[in-house]
């Protein structure tokens, strides 16, 4: 099992991370977010599953260890596979997946592309004494789902060249005017964010 791996980004395709470790070139399936934060030349660190099939070897990297654990959970319901996993995780943090599982609500799964509606219940009940939901008084629900939104598209903005000032300037001025929705998903507060930036000087 191959655990974590370190080593230099030598290209990003789409949600694929090609990673120097030992002069070889490992193939690892991130998130979209992942991948628009990491750059290449730089040294870059992985949580990683190996998923061993008859027929392919499939190296799955996550940046955190609670992202891992997740992802390993989740691939413990039936209907989802590693890349139905995957697309979860690059939807929902697992703060939002330990809420949405402690509160039996179904619905942010739903949102997920190719999840259909059994297998979001299927998730949300198989999933549930298995996560540790984060404290919810005192308006923390919000702040802590913001801020986990939030600092996913500064570093994925840090990544793409600006500096870490403006990136932060522009989400935080992006977050101000985005409707709900659009608060709540990396994808569109990352687009909002860099329509703010335009083609500025990067660092």
């Amino acid at each position: 099992m191959i655990a974590s791996v370190r080593g230099t980004v030598l290209a990003v395709s789409g949600p694929v991370a090609v990673v120097e470790v030992g002069g070889v070139g490992l193939a690892v399936q991130v998130t979209p977010q992942h991948a628009l934060s990491l750059r290449i030349g730089h040294e870059a660190s992985f949580h990683t599953a190996l998923i061993v099939r008859e027929d392919d070897l499939s190296l799955f990297g996550f940046e955190t260890r609670a992202e891992l654990e997740v992802f390993d959970l989740l691939r413990g319901v039936s209907g989802v596979g590693p890349k139905s996993a995957l697309g979860v995780l690059a939807t929902l943090s697992p703060d939002d997946i330990a809420r949405a599982v402690a509160a039996e609500d179904d619905a942010p799964f739903r949102k997920v592309s190719g999840i259909g509606p059994k297998t979001a219940k299927l998730i949300a009940v198989s999933l549930q004494g298995k996560l540790l939901a984060p404290a919810a008084a005192s308006g923390a629900h919000g702040r802590t789902a913001g801020g986990t939104i939030t600092q996913n598209v500064v570093t994925a903005l840090v990544g793409l060249g600006w500096n870490e000032r403006a990136a932060a300037a522009a989400v935080d001025e992006a977050a101000a005017e985005a409707s709900d929705a659009e608060r709540e998903t990396v994808a569109a507060l990352l687009r909002l964010s860099l329509a703010r930036l335009g083609p500025g000087v990067r660092s």
